[in-house]
Parts: C-alpha cells; structure tokens; sequence
C-alpha cells in the first residue's frame, strides 16, 4: 500500500492527502477496478474526494508508470499496480470476471516465438477472452 506512495514520492510527485487515499485504494485492490470503483472506495474514505481528483490522479500514476492501464474490451479503462508480479489474464466475457493466471509454458512459448523472430522479450501483456464451458 504505502509502496505506491513511495514510489511516487521518489518519482518526485506532490502526494497530496487526496493522492494518498487514492493510492492506498489501488494498493489495497485485489481485482481490477476502474476509476469509479476506485472513487467509490476512496470516497469511503474521504467522503470529500471528487470523481475529477480520482480521474485526474489515477492518469498521473499511469504517466509516471506507477499504475498499468488495462483493457479488457468492455469500454472500461481498469488498473493495476505497474509492480505487481507478472500475470496473465483470463476474461470471462459473460461476467466480466478476470482470472490472473501465471502459466511457465506460455512464458517459454512466449520467449520462443520471439526468439526465432529475432527478438529478446523484455515484456508482455497476454489477455485470453473466452466463455464457460457447459459441464455436462
């Protein structure tokens, strides 16, 4: 949580008190919320934060690459701390679920193709859109 905040700091950011709680929300998050559920959850704990100051502060830590930007192809711009551990993700496209999956033959698969292209990887983002399959 407060590894955000010090992040920006060491980036040079003003952190404001309203910044902080912004921070301490997407630290706290364990899914991928967009900013209004990330206004949501910091208007708890600031009830006087502004959808305007969570929309304003969340596109300055994408910026300064503290957040990463996702799209998950239903209209919403989600986020994720830029330093958590790698993951993949799967979307289930009838919920909108997102499962995180980390999978060693897709990163070998990965390295791989990039390789016989000619290429050293020095990352990634792998998201997989699918649909439950009926059990029966």
């Amino acid at each position: 949580m407060s590894d955000i905040i010090a992040r920006c700091e060491a980036k040079g950011l003003r952190m404001t008190e309203q910044r902080r709680v912004v921070a301490r929300v997407i630290g706290a998050a364990e899914d991928h919320p967009d900013v209004e559920e990330l206004y949501a959850r910091a208007a708890k704990v600031d009830p006087r934060i502004s959808i305007a100051t969570v929309y304003r502060t969340v596109k300055l830590f994408e910026e300064a690459g503290i957040l990463d930007r996702l799209e998950f192809g239903d209209g919403r711009a989600r986020y994720e701390d830029a330093e958590r551990d790698h993951h993949d993700h799967l979307i289930d496209v009838n919920s909108g679920e997102v499962i995180e999956f980390v999978d060693p033959e897709i990163e070998e698969l990965q390295e791989r193709i990039a390789a016989r292209l000619g290429y050293r990887l020095v990352g990634h983002r792998l998201e997989l859109l699918g649909v439950p399959v009926k059990k029966g």
